[in-house]
């Protein structure tokens, strides 16, 4: 897992010369023909991209993003009305039957059908009109790390290219460099105070959510930790109740119009006892605050804050006794249906 992590920074600069193509030529499709909507399809880490993809389409582009459930075809037997939709299918293997199944029907539906998937000869790949590879090569962890860094990177590539926009091309020309930066800083000293914590809320707004879900459940699978994720706007309703000293909440932030909101959220939790661990631009002044850097566009900064949690779920989890790259009850393709 840690070494696979490492990897990213070099995964995406190769990402980003290999797609540049592909993006231009799908975003032809797109501008020519507008999608009324997008439809996203993926599980586990994927549906944390998917989340991703979502604020990303809606924040920049004003195009609604629904995520449709596998099961609502391989199970149940519906074929959701996507017709002339954008549909964006998210896989590591690409051979999970319920995605591949839904993105058959999709096609057939009539959406624009859009696989992102570290294997483009895989099934899920070869039903879909276009393919975004994720050119992160072999990944033998069961936590997938630098395959989810990948998908962030891909959909951030598209939307700059789609938008038009200056601001998020220089994002994404700086990412790598950005995640070899991520990669140096030191996020143990967070370690002694999760060690021994039953139970924790991983809270984020906007694209920092998306992340805010990845981590949650890289800190269940490989630390054994009950960990929840939370939107910041909803953490402030029933959950709330749960946080406190020996329940503490982990704070992702970026520098966009929630960074107020959860500067807020950090002295509300910290003036009531709750631990409160911050990564990113958010004030927390009792807080433990991991390093971050600071300056980056509000799309990139969660990509760069995943990066610098990834050795910190690795170093979590050996303090915990368990050995990070074999999960338990687990496997690296789960073929879902």
């Amino acid at each position: 897992m840690l070494r696979e992590t490492s990897e990213a920074p070099e995964v995406v600069a190769r990402q980003i010369a290999a797609n540049a193509g592909i993006c231009r030529d799908l975003v032809r499709r797109l501008k020519a023909t507008p999608p009324r909507f997008a439809v996203t399809c993926a599980r586990g880490s994927s549906d944390s991209a998917a989340l991703f993809a979502k604020y990303l389409l809606e924040i920049r582009m004003g195009l609604v993003v629904a995520s449709v459930g596998p099961s609502v075809g391989s199970i149940y037997g519906g074929r959701p009305q996507v017709a002339d939709a954008l549909f964006l299918a998210i896989s590591q293997s690409g051979r999970s039957p319920d995605l591949i199944k839904l993105a058959q029907a999709a096609r057939e539906g009539g959406a624009l059908t859009v696989a992102l998937v570290n294997d483009p000869a895989s099934p899920l790949a070869e039903c879909c009109e276009v393919v975004l590879p994720l050119h992160a090569g072999p990944e033998k962890s069961v936590a997938a790390t630098k395959s989810y860094i990948a998908s962030l990177s891909a959909l951030l590539q598209l939307l700059a290219v789609w938008s038009d926009d200056a601001a998020l091309d220089r994002a994404v020309a700086r990412l790598p460099d950005d995640l070899a930066d991520a990669l140096k800083r030191d996020w143990r000293p967070a370690v002694p105070v999760l060690a021994e914590t039953p139970s924790l809320y991983v809270v984020g707004r906007g694209a920092g959510y998306a992340v805010a879900q990845e981590a949650a459940l890289k800190l269940k699978e490989t630390c054994g930790l009950h960990a929840e994720a939370m939107s910041a706007a909803e953490i402030m309703h029933g959950p709330l109740t749960l946080a406190g000293p020996d329940f503490p909440v982990v704070l992702f932030s970026q520098r966009d119009e929630a960074l107020d909101s959860l500067s807020e959220l950090a002295a509300s939790l910290t003036a009531r006892g709750v631990t409160v661990i911050a990564a990113g631009p958010a004030k927390a002044e009792r807080a433990l605050r991991l390093s971050v850097a600071d300056g980056l566009h509000p799309f990139a900064q969660p990509i760069a804050l995943v990066q610098s949690f990834y050795p910190l779920a690795e170093a979590l989890a050996r303090a915990r006794g368990r050995d990070p790259d074999h999960p338990p009850h687990l496997m690296k393709v789960t073929e879902t249906r």
